[in-house]
């Protein structure tokens, strides 16, 4: 039996006006959750425990098994384990996003964040944006290090943890209020605007209607994380398949292995055929019984407030990855069990994330269950099927109760 987790990231959300009342789950056109969702078994599952903040770090740890409030320690120190950054225990990372702010304020607090990803930057311009800000602002105990796309990290040697804001929660509201108290990280995010702003390759973007990166924004500290192995819980080898460093974080602290997809950039446009033929070449081939595939389009596209974008984001998921994946296993004739939901949930109208439970539907090619319909957040609703504490559902996929 090989097993399979399809991450739909942010998937989830709430009914809109302008969808006559549905959400983008709903308003999407998705004929293979549609073949699959008779025949299994759809539910919710809170990933989000209570009390802890909605994040991608805290849910999928959740969906990978781990549970929150005993392996989270911060989400930036789980990018550093992608990164290779060899942290000390006494050692704070910082997530550092290079966003776009509002330039017509005379002050930097009056600035407002219109864009956390900068109109997802590309990994080669915002390397030499970090280049810049690695020149200017580096100081003794403080590190930066260049990430994927606009997300990057600072690490403080002996640091100490502060509670910063996603610069997701904040968009289009005045930043004053949501800087760092400690007065380094504030510093060095006005300096940062001093250094960006104007810099050659913002130029270079304004003139080509790309939003700047204009600014860093600090947020997600946390110390180095200890995360027991997935082989030793699981009895399975598994495989990580993202183009984002958290997902591939995660891994390398789950001692999984990864597998980097060419044009796989987290974006609308990523490489959804690829990742799939990734995750079917390892279980068929590769020796692999487990595939992780994260799929970022559709969080990013609840961010942006698209609503046009989330849905061909899930259209693709669709098609592209679980088209592609269940076609592909079906002839070579594996058994498979295969587990479809978000993390949580990224409603257009909020434009961040949320704690609300998510729908999943777990398909057994060996056996029919008797499902819904259709997969989307109401049928999950309706099924009375509610896994309370989300890091168990990954159990239920291997059919396993795990410690």
């Amino acid at each position: 039996m090989k097993y399979i987790v399809v991450l739909s990231d942010g998937m989830a959300g709430r009914p809109l006006k302008e969808l006559d009342g549905r959400t983008t789950m709903e308003a999407a056109a998705t004929p293979v959750m549609d073949r699959l969702a008779p025949v299994s078994e759809i539910g919710m599952a809170s990933m989000v425990p209570e009390g802890m903040a909605p994040g991608s770090d805290t849910a999928n740890l959740a969906v990978m098994g781990y549970d929150p409030r005993r392996y989270y320690t911060g989400r930036s120190p789980l990018e550093a384990l992608s990164i290779g950054v060899d942290m000390n225990e006494t050692d704070v990372s910082f997530r550092c996003n290079l966003v776009t702010l509002s330039e017509e304020e005379g002050d930097y607090e009056s600035r407002t964040i219109l864009d956390h990803s900068s109109g997802e930057i590309s990994s080669e311009d915002a390397a030499v944006l970090i280049g810049a800000l690695k020149e200017g602002l580096e100081q003794e105990g403080y590190t930066f290090y260049p990430g994927t796309s606009y997300r990057h990290l600072l690490v403080q040697k002996d640091g100490v943890e502060s509670e910063l804001t996603p610069p997701h929660d904040i968009l289009t509201k005045r930043i004053g209020e949501y800087l760092p108290e400690d007065p380094v990280l504030r510093e060095m995010m006005e300096k940062s605007y001093e250094i960006l702003a104007h810099h050659p390759l913002n130029e270079a973007r304004r003139r080509q209607g790309l939003n700047p990166a204009n600014s860093a924004w600090f947020w997600g500290a946390g110390k180095k994380p200890c995360l027991t192995s997935f082989r030793e819980r699981t009895g399975l080898k598994g495989v990580m398949i993202s183009a984002v460093d958290l997902l591939k974080g995660i891994a390398v602290g789950a001692g999984m292995d990864r597998i980097l997809v060419e044009g796989a950039n987290g974006g609308l446009h990523t490489n959804y055929e690829g990742k799939a033929q990734a995750a079917l070449n390892a279980l068929t081939d590769g020796g692999y019984d487990f595939a992780y595939i994260h799929v970022e389009a559709p969080d990013e596209m609840g961010h942006q407030g698209s609503v046009e974008d989330k849905i061909r984001a899930i259209e693709y998921v669709d098609e592209k990855v679980l088209g592609v994946l269940t076609e592909g296993l079906d002839r070579a004739g594996e058994d498979y069990r295969l587990l479809l939901l978000p993390d949580h949930p990224t409603p257009i109208e909020v434009r961040t994330h949320t704690g609300d439970p998510v729908p999943y539907l777990l398909y057994d090619s060996t056996t029919n269950y008797k499902g819904e319909k259709e997969y989307n957040e109401k049928t999950g609703r309706d099924t009375g099927i509610e896994w309370k504490e989300g890091y168990r559902l990954i159990g239920h996929l291997l059919q396993e109760e795990l410690c």
